[in-house]
């Protein structure tokens, strides 16, 4: 009987469920996938369900369930937290605390009843330490036997960012920051300042940076108030926040509004309200800190591990600039990060490290490109569940027996400026769409940008797009060596293929900057001329690989726009349902599930019936 280990990660945010079977990753997914609720953080007991079935595994078959981090020591760094700070935090303690001891202080038998849902049996559950999960989560899926790695995000049970050193199936921890020193809280304080959600707007923040003007006396000024008040950043990487001016570790905000605004001289930026220059400014200093503090720990991780190579995991590590600034550095000969950087991926990792760690396994078959299979780990769907969600909808489709003749079809529906909804295959797993659950458009068309944003995602002007290329162009659009399959480097867009900026670029406004063209691709070129990458396979994913190849014979480029299948506010979607209601609530142009083809047109002839309208408004 196969050794089978379910790893579950849940109740921060991003819950999600992996399985292994004999060491290999089965199926791995997003519990917000399934109930549609963006970063669901509860028990992910339907991600659960879906990786049990996709294995043939029933609940009592398992070896073990292992839980992504360690809550009796979070409980204890929470008691000392609030003790050291006291009285300040009373508030916070009052509503912290008593969930604690009612529900998360018996995390094991609060997971005893949420597994029992699954199926009867015994199985043990264990418990890895948070960041331990992500070492193991980047370490194990690469394509090395030996690697330094580096893990940073907000914060774990006590340690925020740690580096150590993976050889065979051991993973070594050499060093720690602990909290409240915290390099993903930091960020998340200019997130939260900035007028962006906190644990989903960081990567707005890292979109809007670009647009502070790099020669400002206003960025200099932020970047000093940051280095000389809020945080002292050591040569190593650690860094010390002065906590005066946070108020995370024992509050409900992240920062003391009245001593930042006194600081720079502004105060948080409301919500959905009009993006000022100097906001700007502030996003791109913090952004610049930050790099620079992720390339002295990358320095540091180099000198005390002696690795050629790096693994990366943690929220930080979805932070694509500053890992395109390792890349561009050469601190390291090669570098692998895990596609689902973040808590999600945890669930991965702690089932990795049941696996290696606790069943002491060896890591016989390293897998190359790596051992994520692309990341389309999750459901799939067939034509029967396909023809059935056309039937529900009354919708008119296209069947292509031929995929060479669809992809055709396909590239010259792009080429002709037309947005179209791809669904194909596994879902995939991590926070970004790569393919297989993706919303295409041409790369070349100025206008793209500004329609997918404001008509397709009804989502923030200024938010770039990124490329997907063929991974044999790469060279030919980017300042790349090297495959960037999950979308996690900010790459430089080649100098032969700029046009120049405009007198007063940088005093420009927003918007006009934005429209600017800077590029013979500029629906992809952000405006300080950067893209962050994802180069296919052929062999990883053929089918998306022939849709770009297919335009690429019918307009000499291989690149086009890929951005997740989703709006505003939603997961991305999963089911063909998903999708087609998706495709209907937006201005997509054609849909594609599988074989079939959707024309936006032919639905629209359609919507006599009021109530079918209903169906698919937004909330």
């Amino acid at each position: 009987m196969p050794d089978a280990i379910l790893g579950i990660s849940a109740y921060y945010h991003d819950s999600a469920a992996a399985l292994l079977i004999d060491g290999k990753i089965i199926a791995a997914a997003h519990e917000e996938r399934f109930t549609r609720k963006k970063h669901d953080s509860n028990f992910p007991l339907n991600a659960a369900r879906y990786v049990l079935e996709e294995g043939g595994i029933e609940y009592s078959e398992l070896t073990a369930v292992a839980f992504y981090d360690k809550p009796y020591i979070k409980f204890e760094r929470l008691l000392e937290t609030y003790h050291a700070f006291a009285p300040k935090g009373f508030q916070s303690f009052l509503s912290a605390i008593p969930v604690w001891i009612k529900e998360k202080l018996f995390m094991k038998r609060m997971l005893h009843e949420e597994l029992s849902k699954l199926g009867k049996g015994k199985v043990a559950i264990l418990f890895p330490e948070h960041h331990l999960s992500h070492a193991a989560s980047a370490f194990y899926p690469s394509p090395f036997e030996d690697a330094a790695i580096l893990t940073i995000d907000g914060v774990g049970e006590w340690a925020t960012s740690t580096i150590c050193h993976g050889r065979g199936n051991e993973i070594k921890i050499l060093k720690e920051l602990d909290f409240p020193h915290s390099v993903g809280l930091l960020y998340s304080a200019f997130t939260y300042y900035t007028g962006f959600k906190v644990n989903s707007g960081e990567y707005k923040l890292m979109g809007l940076a670009p647009y502070g003007n790099p020669h400002s006396e206003e960025l200099e000024k932020f970047k000093k108030i940051i280095l000389d008040e809020l945080v002292d950043i050591r040569e190593d990487g650690s860094i010390l926040l002065n906590m005066k001016y946070f108020k995370y570790a024992t509050g409900l905000k992240m920062t003391d509004d009245k001593k930042w605004q006194k600081l720079f001289g502004l105060p948080p930026r409301q919500p959905e309200s009009p993006i000022t220059q100097p906001y700007m400014n502030m996003a791109l200093a913090i952004q610049q800190i930050t790099e620079d503090i992720v390339l002295k720990l990358a320095r540091t991780t180099k000198e005390l591990t002696g690795s050629k190579n790096l693994v990366m995991a943690g929220g930080v590590a979805l932070n694509s600039v500053a890992n395109g600034k390792i890349l561009a550095q050469n601190i390291f000969e090669d570098l692998w990060i895990q596609p689902a950087a973040g808590d999600a991926g945890g669930a991965l990792g702690a089932a990795l490290t049941a696996w290696y760690i606790w069943m002491g396994k060896n890591r016989n078959h390293i897998e190359t490109p790596d051992a994520m299979q692309g990341a389309y780990l999750g459901p799939e769907f067939s034509n029967r569940q396909i023809e059935n969600v056309a039937r529900k909808y009354n919708a008119t489709y296209r069947y292509f027996e031929d995929f060479d003749k669809l992809t055709g079809d396909v590239a010259k529906l792009i080429n002709e400026g037309n947005i179209i909804g791809w669904f194909q295959g596994r879902m995939e797993y991590g926070p970004r769409a790569l393919g297989n659950r993706s919303i295409l458009g041409d790369a070349r068309n100025p206008e793209m940008q500004k329609k997918m944003n404001l008509k397709i995602k009804y989502r923030e002007g200024f938010r770039p797009f990124a490329p997907t290329v063929l991974e044999e162009d790469m060279g030919v659009y980017f300042e790349i060596g090297k495959p960037s399959p999950y979308m996690l480097l900010v790459i430089p867009v080649k100098d032969e293929r700029r046009k120049p900026e405009p007198p007063g670029y940088d005093d420009m406004k927003l918007y006009d900057r934005l429209y600017h063209i800077r590029s013979d691709v500029p629906a992809i070129t952000h405006i300080d001329y950067s893209a962050r990458i994802q180069s296919v396979n052929k062999n990883t994913n053929p089918r998306y690989w022939q849709v770009i190849n297919a335009f690429k014979k019918l307009t000499g480029y291989g690149v086009i726009v890929n951005t997740s299948f989703n709006v505003r506010g939603e997961p991305i979607v999963c089911t063909p349902d998903d999708a087609f209601r998706c495709f209907m609530r937006t201005e997509m142009d054609y849909l594609v599930l599988g074989n079939y083809l959707f024309d936006k047109e032919q639905q629209e002839k359609l919507k006599d019936d009021i109530n079918w309208k209903e169906e698919f408004k937004l909330d």
